[in-house]
């Protein structure tokens, strides 16, 4: 806005989006969203202080884990306000650029893509579907198959162990092939049902705070007067899955999934 602050971008919207659903809420830095327009498009933007937005102390800020966890909580709410009341392109985190002119000649110059963007994701929502392997009802497997299968009838008990061990491992391995193989069927019933997909990486345990392994990453784009019957779609795949898989529901999310500007990311 000034050389004194950045403009930090939450989303892009039509030009009569009301910002009093953000009445109250607060940005990345504590301050109050407003809206740049630019023809029949307005990018929802804060100002940033420099000082504190610029490479080198973004980049530190991105290494504090409490920072970090507040500022991408600031941007997601305000973001997910704009998403409840009209069509929101939402923008990366950390898309800053140096003065509002810029931002005005992005809304300008990739007008096009902008307005086919929120035609898109009008009257849609995104919702997020993860699977795990389900790890608890596996081990209980296993304990119960410790003995059937052949290896106690050794006189040596090392042996046995080991031949156990080993018959262990070769079940664990078969229950993960089925349970990718079981997530494919799950996002193959879900994207029937959605009007656009997306699978992200798996993410790790130490990502998740999960320590069974995750075989699904889903997001889906769905019609609002379909929701229920997703939802449903979902709960259905729960029973029928119940033994091998966990499958968890979130949502409805802004479409943070189905929105691929890169020309409108990134520091200008």
């Amino acid at each position: 806005m000034t050389g004194d602050s950045y403009t930090w971008l939450y989303a892009v919207a039509p030009s009569g989006t009301d910002l009093a659903v953000l009445r109250g809420m607060s940005g990345v830095a504590g301050e109050h969203p407003r809206l740049i327009t630019a023809a029949d498009l307005a990018a929802v933007v804060g100002s940033v202080p420099s000082s504190d937005f610029d490479a080198p102390a973004l980049h530190d800020h991105l290494q504090d884990p409490h920072w970090l966890e507040h500022a991408v909580r600031a941007h997601h709410q305000v973001i997910d306000a704009l998403a409840r009341g009209s069509r929101t392109l939402p923008l990366r985190f950390a898309t800053l650029y140096r003065d509002d002119q810029r931002v005005s000649a992005l809304l300008d110059e990739h007008h096009r893509e902008f307005r086919t963007a929120l035609d898109r994701v009008a009257g849609r929502t995104e919702w997020g579907v993860k699977a795990y392997l389900d790890s608890a009802r596996l081990h209980d497997d296993n304990q119960g198959a410790d003995g059937r299968d052949g290896t106690a009838s050794t006189g040596r008990p090392g042996t046995a162990y080991l031949l156990r061990r080993r018959a262990a491992r070769d079940r664990n391995a078969q229950a993960l092939d089925d349970a990718v193989e079981r997530a494919r069927q799950v996002h193959h019933e879900l994207t029937a049902v959605a009007e656009d997909s997306a699978e992200h990486p798996l993410q790790t345990p130490e990502a998740t705070g999960i320590r069974d392994p995750m075989v699904l990453n889903g997001a889906y784009l769905v019609d609002h007067p379909r929701a229920e019957e997703f939802a449903q779609v979902v709960a259905g795949l729960q029973d029928a899955h119940r033994q091998v898989l966990r499958i968890e529901l979130t949502g409805p999310w802004p479409p943070y999934s189905f929105v691929d500007l890169p020309l409108a990311t990134g520091g200008k």
